[in-house]
């Protein structure tokens, strides 16, 4: 599979990157804005969306039921060189599956995830899945 995305410049303030029939606001201003999400947001969106797929593709294999999920992230930046060191996640499933099936469903969120095993190469990824 291959992927394109095209971006660019609208102004100073921000940008616009355009995929298939979508787009999204890019927080490329200096001083930052509210509206829009900056590189490392996107980044952890992209793992949140990529998790979010797993769980999606997986459930219906494994039999697996499910009510809601809600993803949490945080990434932990270094300034100099600037990059990120850590990005820790928190899966909450809502989910009357045991604990057992709970481990299974996570184990393969991380195991088939693009993201997640292309970001796992760069940067440690720590987190847990828990029952709502």
């Amino acid at each position: 599979m291959d992927y394109k995305v095209h971006a660019r410049r609208v102004d100073a303030h921000g940008s616009l990157a355009m995929a298939k029939d979508a787009q999204i606001t890019l927080d490329t201003d200096l001083s930052g804005r509210r509206d829009a999400m900056n590189p490392v947001e996107l980044l952890l969106s992209a793992l949140a969306a990529c998790m979010l797929k797993g769980i999606e593709r997986v459930t219906p294999m494994l039999q697996f039921h499910i009510d809601g999920v809600e993803i949490a992230l945080e990434a932990v930046r270094q300034d100099a060189p600037p990059k990120l060191t850590l990005i820790r996640y928190e899966i909450v499933v809502d989910s009357p599956e045991g604990d057992q099936r709970l481990d299974l469903l996570h184990r393969n969120i991380l195991k088939y995830g693009t993201i997640s095993n292309t970001l796992r190469e760069a940067v440690p990824l720590e987190g847990t899945l828990r029952r709502a």
